[in-house]
């Protein structure tokens, strides 16, 4: 009910009921390279974001299973306090490994870094382990998407 572009969401939804329904999909995917965290606040966890909550992260390394790459989502949504270092800082405190920022301004771009600071060795090895995956993209049959696009009732490109 709430756009975390411009606002906090609130999952108010029990641990064990997150466990059981919310998680569910994310544990069946937890062999991923890599995740991004959601601005989204789980009050059985903790008051702070998931992106800022190590607690939380520690929900999705601990009880979900995942150990790849873990980037925050945008941190200019709005649904974060704090200029852009405060932010990134606490992003990376929670256990982040990776700072997405998207439309920042240079001298932002160079606060968040500074804040973000080096990776870490956990994290440099879960970002060696995702690169390691990488494949060339196949070439796509256009027509096809397209048209099954139509069936799904897009937009026809």
């Amino acid at each position: 009910q709430v756009d975390s572009h411009k606002d906090l969401p609130v999952v108010d939804a029990s641990l064990p009921e997150l466990e059981a329904s919310d998680f569910v999909p994310f544990r069946a995917l937890a062999d991923m390279p890599m995740a991004m965290t959601a601005h989204i606040r789980f009050s059985a966890v903790d008051a702070a974001p998931a992106t800022a909550s190590a607690p939380m992260v520690g929900v999705i390394r601990h009880v979900i299973g995942f150990d790849g790459l873990l980037m925050s989502d945008d941190i200019g949504m709005q649904a974060l306090s704090g200029d852009m270092a405060e932010r990134a800082g606490a992003s990376i405190a929670a256990g982040c490994d990776l700072v997405l920022s998207c439309n920042e301004t240079p001298a932002q771009m160079e606060a968040i870094a500074a804040a973000a600071g080096p990776m870490t060795q956990a994290a440099l090895r879960r970002a060696d382990h995702a690169l390691s995956l990488r494949r060339a993209p196949q070439p796509a049959p256009v027509e096809e998407l397209r048209a099954e696009l139509r069936r799904l009732g897009g937009i026809a490109a």
